[in-house]
């Protein structure tokens, strides 16, 4: 027992000093919170929606404690480019996560890892190598390939007349699409554990976004009140095991001629001395699980919301409808090389990533040193989060901010590339999303298809008004409810 009362004196003593060091210091204004435990409380279900409401009242630049933690939060276009682009280099770190520490070989993946040589090594790796246009392309024929099993599938389904949940059979393409990319091939349930893949991958994600009191209050981590810590060992064990396999069987069955995956581009720059990247077996697995987790869930999601707003918009899902007999024909299925000249389809995707971004909150930014911005005092090891959700519904910035309506991009050179700091789903600057072009192409090309070959209606009777937008927070802001819709083929055969 008196070890506990001498960790609460000790933290108590931390936030005094805390307190006494930016007493008579400009902080950006904000709620004042509990000793100890800050505005954990205010997070509740929806952090992003909670952070948006107290931003409203104190600002777009809005400071508050979570835990003992100091953590600014930026809620406008304007705030976000001053801490993305004017201070991006003070603003470059990432503070320590519990989660990463365990999943991602303690913070070696590049969305976790701290500013510096080896993250720069890492991004250079990923870009250049991994995610770069060429080898993007290369993956065509599978992306295709993966695509048609699903068309085929519905093809069956709207011969039955059969409802199908395509919040689950996109799910699963991207997870075979990711799969095959990463590692060359698909694995089923029972190739991981017991538990079986998807269930593995699911508490991955579920874990590295839930709030673990050890990343707000870091001396009594090692208590692990929340038992996260435990399940975080238990599942880093399965997942090491796992990969630690995959890698063995490319050592092992290495085929002349085939398209390089993931993890032959990363094992041959392991076997050899000369190259300019410095991999060892622990950045390579951890590489391996930022690749997969950023892909899977993140293309799916966007997808599931795009799909769901156009149900729920018949006359937006019209005009896309329109432009793709235009451009494409009802003769045969998309290509990819379709796809740049599908505007409209283009402003229906941007539309969704400004409403609906995969990831509402970025991962939390760390000031390397005191800054001061907007005549803010910004205190070093401060956590900064940018509510990319409130960005994209900032009034301010955006007319009917509320309202699905991809003409409001007609005339306008607004992109998600992180040039517009109104529009930033992918972040921007260095820690801006090295996947971005792969994920848009996965999205562009699965919702195009889905709309081209099918009409769609919702069954039992439901309106389109009536389509549940409920979301439902994690990693990845998800849908709470499985979007279920009955197809008809609308090709000619």
């Amino acid at each position: 027992m008196a070890w506990i009362w001498a960790s609460l004196a000790f933290v108590a003593l931390i936030f005094l000093l805390q307190w006494l060091s930016t007493k008579n210091k400009r902080l950006p204004p904000g709620p004042r919170g509990f000793p100890i435990f800050g505005s954990l409380h205010l997070l509740g279900k929806f952090p992003h929606r909670a952070l948006h409401q107290l931003a409203q009242k104190y600002g777009p630049i809005m400071h508050l404690r979570l835990g003992l933690v100091p953590t600014i939060v930026v809620s406008s276009p304007e705030a976000a480019e001053l801490f993305l682009k004017t201070h991006d280099l003070v603003f470059a770190g990432r503070p320590p996560h519990e989660a990463a520490r365990y999943i991602s070989y303690g913070q070696k993946g590049m969305a976790f890892a701290q500013y510096g040589s080896y993250w720069r090594n890492m991004r250079k790796m990923c870009t250049v190598e991994l995610l770069s246009s060429l080898k993007i392309t290369s993956f065509r024929p599978m992306r295709m390939e993966e695509l048609d099993l699903l068309i085929k599938y519905i093809q069956e389904a709207a011969q039955e007349r059969v409802a199908v949940d395509l919040s689950a059979k996109v799910s699963s393409l991207s997870a075979d699409m990711s799969c095959r990319m990463v590692f060359g091939k698909k694995y089923l349930d029972e190739d991981l554990d017991e538990r079986g893949f998807k269930s593995v991958m699911q508490e991955v994600m579920h874990l590295s976004a839930a709030p673990h009191l050890g990343d707000y209050i870091p001396q009594i981590a090692a208590v692990d009140l929340q038992g996260l810590t435990k399940r975080m060992k238990s599942i880093s064990k399965v997942l090491d095991v796992f990969l630690d396999k995959i890698i063995d069987e490319h050592v092992q069955y290495q085929e002349k001629g085939k398209n390089k995956d993931f993890v032959d581009v990363m094992l041959s720059f392991m076997k050899s001395e000369e190259n300019e990247y410095l991999v060892d077996q622990g950045c390579m697995k951890a590489t391996m699980l930022d690749m997969l987790v950023g892909s899977m869930d993140t293309s799916a999601t966007v997808i599931d919301w795009a799909f769901s707003e156009l149900i729920k918009n018949p006359r937006v899902m019209e005009k896309l409808q329109k432009e793709l007999e235009e451009v494409v024909g009802k003769q045969r299925m998309v290509e990819e090389s379709d796809l740049e000249r599908l505007e409209y389809l283009d402003m229906v995707v941007k539309e969704t990533l400004r409403l609906h971004p995969a990831g509402p909150l970025m991962i939390p930014h760390e000031a390397t040193e005191d800054c001061v911005v907007n005549d803010f005092h910004i205190p070093k090891k401060s956590h900064v989060i940018i509510n990319v959700w409130a960005i994209g519904r900032d009034p301010k910035a955006w007319t009917d901010a509320e309202k699905f309506y991809p003409e409001r991009f007609v005339g306008s050179d607004i992109d998600v590339r992180g040039r517009d700091f109104k529009l930033i789903p992918f972040g921007t600057g260095r820690r801006s999303c090295p996947g971005m072009q792969l994920g848009l192409t996965v999205v562009r090309l699965v919702l195009a298809q889905l709309v081209h070959c099918f009409d769609w209606e919702l069954p039992n009777g439901i309106l389109p008004s009536e389509v549940d937008m409920t979301e439902e927070f994690g990693l990845v802001l998800c849908r709470s409810k499985h979007l279920v819709a009955i197809p008809t083929y609308r090709l000619n055969k």
